[in-house]
């Protein structure tokens, strides 16, 4: 899993110029007003879940017993709202009120199809949510599924 997160953070880092910070989830957005120690946008990576099934024995490999496992990975999205994005506002305003969609998009064009390790297939995506919040900031959760290969 450590390889997985490490070049999944890579890539994005790499491949989408819009996010500013890319880091493990441990509950930065919990925190609320200027304690979160983020720079926005902000990406956060965590392990939704991960189902194994046992597909025999290598004896020469540690461990010998070896498995088959699909992941999910929470890919979690947050931006600060500045603006609003009512229908009267000006176009500019609708633009960066919507923005967060747009970095959604980059964030899917970079990571659906991408192998994160050798020994994993693709990442597809299996769900989008968003998460309502009272703090301005906006925060979008997407979940990927991976399938781990000869674990």
């Amino acid at each position: 899993m450590k390889e997985l997160f490490q070049n999944l953070q890579k890539q994005i880092a790499e491949s989408v110029p819009a996010v500013n910070y890319v880091d493990e989830n441990w509950g930065q957005l919990d925190l609320y007003g200027p304690e979160i120690p983020v720079k926005w946008p902000c990406v956060l990576l965590d392990l939704g879940q991960a189902d194994f099934s046992n597909i025999g024995r290598v004896n020469n490999r540690i461990p010998a017993n070896r498995q088959q496992g699909q992941a999910s990975i929470e890919i979690t999205l947050g931006m600060l709202k500045l603006t609003n994005t009512s229908f009267k506002s000006t176009a500019t305003q609708k633009w960066h009120g919507f923005e967060v969609w747009e970095v959604v998009e980059e964030l899917h064009q970079v990571i659906q199809g991408f192998q994160p390790t050798e020994n994993s297939g693709g990442m597809i995506r299996t769900n989008v949510r968003k998460v309502r919040r009272d703090d301005g900031v906006q925060e979008i959760r997407i979940t990927y599924s991976v399938g781990l290969n000869d674990c």
